[in-house]
C-alpha cells in the first residue's frame, strides 16, 4: 500500500525559498555592476575591479565557515535574522564613498552577512523537507538561486545602462529590507541536540568546520565556479569591448532559461542513471560554451553561449551540491550544505582576482578560450576525485536511501 507523499510545498519552504532568491538576486546583480562602478568612481585597475567583485565572496566564505560550525548553538532562526540584519546595513553602506579601501571593507562584512544568511537558509530547508523528498525539495530551493543568477545580473546590467549606482544601491536595499520582514514569518522547528553541541565540537578539528565526506565534490566545485567567475565578472567589459552591450543583458537571462529548462531532466536523469551520466555531458557543453564566448562577434553567438554555459555550469553545480548532500549523514547536512558553497564561494571569490592579473596579458577572448581548456582537464579531475567510485547507490535520490 503506497503512502501519500508528504507535503512540500509548505509556508515556510516558501518562505526560506524567497529569502534565498532575494539574497541571490542582490548578490549577483552586484556582481555584474560593481566593478564598473569601481573603476568609474575609483579609477581602479583591472586586478583592483576584481578584488572588489571577489572580496565579497571570500568574506561569505569565511562567514559560513564559522556559521556552519555554529549555527546550532546560536540558533537556526537568530542567525537568519543576525545575517539579514547584517547584510541590510552593509547595503545601506554602499552609499559612503570615501574611497576604494572603505568599499572593500564594507564588500567584505556584506560578504560575511550573506554566508551567515544563505548557510541558515541551506540549513533550514534542508530540516523542513520531508525526508523522503529531499533530494526532490532541494533541487527545487536552488532553483531559486537559479532564478536569481539569471534576473539579478539582466536587472543589473540593464539598470546600469538606464539609472545611477545611487539608485541601483537603493534598490538593492529595499529588497534587503523585504528579506528581513518576510524572515520573521518563518517558522523553524526545534531540533534535538546533536553531535554539534557535544564537547568534542569545542576542540580544533577540521571536520567541525567542513565535512570530509563532501569535499572531494565540493572541490570540482570549486574548479568550475574559477572558471565561470571569468563571465561573471567580467562579462560586461567583455561585451563592451565587442560592441555587444545590449545583448549582454540578456545574457544571463538566456543562461537561466536554459538551466531551468533542462533541470527538471537533468534531475530525472542523475536519480535513474547517477552523477556521472550528468557530469560528463556538462563538462563537454560548459567548454563548448566557453569557446563560443571566446569567438563571439554577434549578439547570437554571445547568447548561444549563455545558453551553453547554463546547460553545462547551471546543470553542474545542483549536481554536485546533490552528491555532496547525498554522500553526508543527515546529522551533518548542514555542514554538507556549508562545505559545498564554502568551495563554491572560494571558486567565484578568488577567480576574478587571479583572473584580472592574466586578462592585461591574454585579453578577454583568448582568457574565455583559455577557460574551455580548464574545464576539459577539471572533467578528468572530477574522474579520479568522484567519477571512477560514482554507482547507482550512491547518488540517486530514491525513497528508500532518503532521509
Amino acid at each position: 500500500m503506497k503512502h501519500p507523499r508528504p507535503k512540500l510545498w509548505t509556508k515556510d519552504f516558501i518562505i526560506v525559498s524567497s529569502v534565498n532568491f532575494f539574497l541571490t538576486f542582490i548578490f549577483y546583480l552586484l556582481m555584474v555592476t560593481i566593478a564598473v562602478f569601481a573603476v568609474d568612481h575609483y579609477g581602479a585597475t583591472t586586478s583592483q575591479a576584481g578584488l572588489v567583485t571577489g572580496i565579497f565572496i571570500i568574506g561569505t566564505l569565511i562567514g559560513r565557515l564559522y556559521i556552519g560550525r555554529a549555527i546550532d548553538a546560536i540558533g537556526r532562526k537568530k542567525t537568519l535574522y543576525t545575517g539579514l540584519i547584517f547584510f541590510t546595513l552593509t547595503t545601506l553602506l554602499y552609499f559612503v564613498n570615501i574611497g576604494i579601501t572603505f568599499l572593500l571593507i564594507n564588500r567584505f562584512i556584506h560578504g560575511i552577512s550573506l554566508g551567515m544568511a544563505s548557510t541558515a537558509t541551506g540549513t533550514i530547508v534542508a530540516q523542513i523537507i520531508p525526508a523522503m523528498r529531499k533530494g526532490e525539495g532541494i533541487g527545487y530551493y536552488s532553483m531559486s538561486a537559479t532564478l536569481a543568477t539569471a534576473v539579478g545580473p539582466f536587472i543589473g546590467l540593464f539598470m546600469m545602462q538606464q539609472v545611477t549606482f545611487q539608485t541601483i544601491f537603493l534598490f538593492c536595499l529595499a529588497l534587503g529590507v523585504f528579506a528581513l520582514f518576510t524572515a520573521f514569518f518563518l517558522y523553524v522547528p526545534p531540533i534535538e541536540a546533536s553531535s554539534n553541541t557535544t564537547p568534542e565540537t569545542k576542540t580544533f578539528k577540521i571536520s567541525n568546520f567542513v565535512e570530509p565526506k563532501a569535499v572531494p565534490i565540493a572541490f570540482i566545485t570549486l574548479a568550475i565556479a574559477f572558471g565561470y567567475s571569468g563571465v561573471l565578472s567580467f562579462i560586461n567589459f567583455y561585451a563592451m569591448e565587442i560592441d555587444l552591450v545590449s545583448a549582454a543583458s540578456f545574457f544571463f537571462l538566456v543562461y537561466s532559461a536554459a538551466v531551468l529548462i533542462s533541470r527538471p531532466f537533468t534531475g530525472r536523469l542523475m536519480d535513474i542513471k547517477g552523477a556521472n551520466y550528468v557530469m560528463y555531458p556538462a563538462f563537454a557543453i560548459f567548454a563548448a560554451g566557453m569557446f563560443v564566448l571566446s569567438t563571439a562577434s554577434s549578439s547570437f553567438t554571445l547568447l548561444l553561449a549563455g545558453a551553453l554555459i547554463g546547460f553545462g555550469f547551471g546543470n553542474m553545480q545542483s549536481c554536485t551540491q546533490a552528491v555532496a548532500v547525498k554522500l553526508t549523514p543527515t546529522r551533518r547536512m548542514g555542514l554538507a550544505t556549508s562545505t559545498f558553497f564554502i568551495f563554491l564561494d572560494a571558486g567565484l571569490g578568488f577567480g576574478p582576482y587571479f583572473l584580472g592579473f592574466i586578462i592585461p596579458v591574454t585579453g578577454y577572448s583568448t582568457l574565455y578560450a583559455m577557460m574551455s581548456v580548464f574545464i576539459i582537464l577539471t572533467s578528468g579531475l572530477y574522474y579520479i576525485l568522484h567519477g571512477k567510485k560514482e554507482s547507482a547507490g550512491k547518488t540517486r535520490f530514491d525513497a528508500s536511501a532518503a532521509g
